[in-house]
This record gives structure tokens, C-alpha cells and sequence, in this order.
């Protein structure tokens, strides 16, 4: 049988490290069942402070092994999760799966690679490490600094495509690609037995989603309703606590058809870019990161279906 230690609240790293090299603050497992945990990161922008942990780092715990979703933003955040791991169960990592192709989903690998643990990503997340990791690299370590060390790029070994299922001991795992949506790439771990699904960034409820260059607007509202027909009992967002589709619909989906909606009216009415930029998104502005995203977002739209439109 499976043997879960008492939860505790936070835990240090098992390896010490020198003062030029301070690790991350320890972090906290979330219990979502008795096989799920997520360190639920900040809702905020990744900083120096927050040593980049602001998307969450989840575990599933199995009979023959833990799968962690998500590799983390730098060495040292890998290293920090797998000592919260070990203070519940005694269970091996077996696997890491990288939700897509972004930074903090992938700089973490670094550490996994290192205890041997093999990585798996979507085929498409595995070209988006490729071309652009370097460029993720360099970020991170402009940003923290001494807390970067360790970290360097680990690709994928193990490409999947939009549906994949294997089986650890008693649990089944299927990771499933929705369809495009947020980035390249992006994947969800759903566990059917249970009814979870670790949704990752195709899911937002505490901070305002981010429209990027690669963002598949249109494509991921129907992608939504393809995750939301699994009918999962809870959901860990790619950003945020966990909790129900109907939240998620309201924050996620809802507020993508809202500025399409918006951008198609200044569209039809032969508006520009700055009409965009002063749609009034106030119903969605007590969201985390909104002063950051909210703009950007209906100017990057716009700009998408500008292109569509004429």
C-alpha cells in the first residue's frame, strides 16, 4: 500500500548551498486528493523575489512512482520541489512532463536530467525549447540572478503527441492536448479514475490570462470546451488554486469571447489599434496581473484579426 507522510507545511533543501547560491524559500504542497499535490505558485509576474515560481509545480503520487508536472523555472525551484516531495511520500521520480514550451514550464529540467528522471513535452513544445530556449534561458538568468545557477537547457526526451496514455502501478495517466490554445504545445494530465485534471495554461481563474504572439486565440475557446467535456470533479490551473470548470469558463473562455467580441465591434466599425487599447475590460480587473496583461492583450488581438479581417 501506499505510505503518504503527514503533509508539512514548507521543507528546506536537502542540499546546502553556499551564500552566493541561496535557494528559493521552501516550498508548500497544496493537497488536492490523496495522490494529487500542487506548490501553487505566486499570480503574479515571475520576479527575483519569487525566485520564478509563479506557475504551479504539481505531483501525482502512484504506487510505483511520483510524475511531476512541470519542470519549474530554474535548478534550484526543481531542487526545492523534490525535497517537498520526498517529505510525503518515499516514492521515486519516475517522470516529468513540461505543460509547453515556456521557461517555467521547462528550465527546471535541468535538475531532473541530472537525478536521471526521464522528461516528456508535446512534440510541438519540444520544437518551441528548441528554437527559443536559449532566449528563455537568458531571461531567467537576467533576472535571478545567483538563483539561477545550475540551470541550463534540457530538451524533452520523450515527444508525445495530442493524446497519450500510460499506466504508473495502479493509476492511470493520460496526457491530452486539447487542441491550440495558449502556446505550442500546451498539454493536460488527466488522471479518469479520479476525475483531476492538471490543467495547465489553457486554464486561468486568480490572474488575467496572457494573449502572446503564438497564442491561438479563437482555437483555444474551442479547445476549452474540449477539456471542459471531461466533466473533471477539479482542476489545477496552470496558474491559481484548484477548482471547477464553471470558474475557469468564466475567467478563461468567457473573457477570450469578450475581447474577440470587442475587437470584432471596432473592427466592423472601422476602429484602430488605439480603440483596441481602450476597450473597457473593468469586469475582469481584479485579476492578478491585470495592469500588466489587460492592454497587451486587446492590442496583440487586434492585431491578430486585423490581419484576418481585410
Amino acid at each position: 500500500m501506499l505510505q503518504v507522510k503527514t503533509l508539512l507545511t514548507g521543507c528546506w533543501l536537502a542540499a546546502a548551498v553556499s551564500a552566493e547560491q541561496q535557494a528559493p524559500a521552501p516550498l508548500t504542497l497544496t493537497r488536492v486528493t490523496d495522490q494529487v499535490y500542487s506548490a501553487i505558485g505566486e499570480t503574479q509576474p515571475p520576479t527575483y523575489e519569487n525566485a520564478g515560481h509563479n506557475n504551479n509545480l504539481s505531483v501525482v503520487i502512484t504506487s510505483d512512482g511520483v510524475l511531476v508536472v512541470n519542470g519549474g523555472d530554474n535548478y534550484l525551484l526543481a531542487q526545492a520541489l523534490h525535497a517537498a516531495i520526498r517529505e510525503i511520500t518515499d516514492q521515486p521520480v519516475r517522470w516529468v512532463v513540461n505543460e509547453n514550451g515556456q521557461g517555467h514550464a521547462f528550465l527546471g529540467n535541468s535538475y531532473w536530467a541530472e537525478q536521471g528522471v526521464p522528461i516528456i513535452a508535446h512534440r510541438d513544445a519540444v520544437a518551441e525549447i528548441e528554437a527559443h530556449g536559449a532566449g528563455s534561458l537568458a531571461a531567467m538568468r537576467k533576472r535571478n540572478r545567483e538563483k539561477a545557477s545550475g540551470t541550463r537547457i534540457v530538451v524533452p526526451d520523450h515527444s508525445v503527441d495530442d493524446h497519450h496514455v500510460f499506466q504508473m502501478g495502479d493509476t492511470r495517466i493520460e496526457i491530452i492536448r486539447f487542441g491550440p490554445a495558449h502556446s505550442p504545445g500546451d498539454i493536460s494530465v488527466w488522471l479518469p479514475a479520479q476525475r483531476v485534471l492538471i490543467a495547465g495554461d489553457i486554464a486561468f481563474h486568480e490572474r488575467l490570462l496572457g494573449i502572446f504572439p503564438d497564442t491561438d486565440v479563437a482555437g483555444w475557446i474551442v479547445s476549452f470546451d474540449a477539456m471542459a467535456a471531461l466533466e473533471p470533479a477539479a482542476v489545477v490551473p496552470g496558474h491559481g488554486g484548484p477548482t471547477d470548470v464553471e470558474t475557469l469558463r468564466y475567467y478563461t473562455q468567457g473573457y477570450l469571447k469578450f475581447l474577440t467580441a470587442e475587437v470584432e465591434r471596432i473592427l466592423e466599425d472601422d476602429g484602430d489599434l488605439a480603440d483596441a487599447y481602450n476597450i473597457d475590460q473593468s469586469a475582469y480587473s481584479g485579476l492578478d496581473t491585470f495592469d500588466e496583461l489587460a492592454g497587451k492583450n486587446a492590442g496583440r488581438l487586434f492585431q491578430m484579426m486585423e490581419m484576418e479581417y481585410f
